[in-house]
């Protein structure tokens, strides 16, 4: 009886996973954004947000390694961060790109898989701490990804975003 458990599970399982629809994406990484959440204190003021994405890429190249330090990722390099996020303020009724140290640009683990297929997709929710007493009260994020081919994403835009309650 145990043996015809044993079969029939093993069955069950190359039934299932024949049957799994294998995903395929191009090469280049494709982003879309999917939320945001603001943390205000117990004030007028945003403390963090928690920015998230969606992600697909057909050959599962995303990401980069902690010693993956030397040119073209070498931290003076333009692919040094994977996750690029350039932050704007509404300033007197028009965004203006603002320039900080440390940037909120990150740089993405190695996500490629270990099986055959490599097309992966996913979500990335990235927690950012925002300017403890902004001067301005809206901010936007401009937001896009490489992969280790050094393909670049499509460009995503959040929407406006309050950080300053009247």
């Amino acid at each position: 009886m145990r043996f015809v458990t044993l079969i029939l599970i093993v069955f069950g399982f190359v039934i299932a996973t024949s049957c799994m629809k294998q995903e395929h994406y191009p090469d280049i990484p494709e982003i879309e954004f999917s939320n945001w959440v603001s943390v205000f204190d117990t004030g007028q003021y945003a403390k963090t947000g928690a920015l998230t994405i969606l992600f697909q890429d057909g050959n599962g190249d995303i990401g980069l390694n902690p010693g993956d330090t030397f040119p073209p990722y070498n931290k003076e390099g333009l692919y040094y961060y994977n996750y690029v996020i350039t932050y704007f303020e509404k300033q007197h009724g028009s965004f203006v790109k603002v320039d900080l140290y440390p940037p909120f640009s990150a740089r993405i683990p190695v996500l490629t898989p270990d099986y055959q297929d490599k097309a992966i997709k996913g979500i990335i929710v990235d927690t950012l701490e925002l300017n403890p007493k902004p001067l301005f009260d809206t901010i936007k994020f401009e937001l896009y990804i490489y992969d280790r081919g050094l393909n670049k994403s499509n460009v995503v835009t959040t929407p406006e975003i309050i950080v300053r309650r009247h």
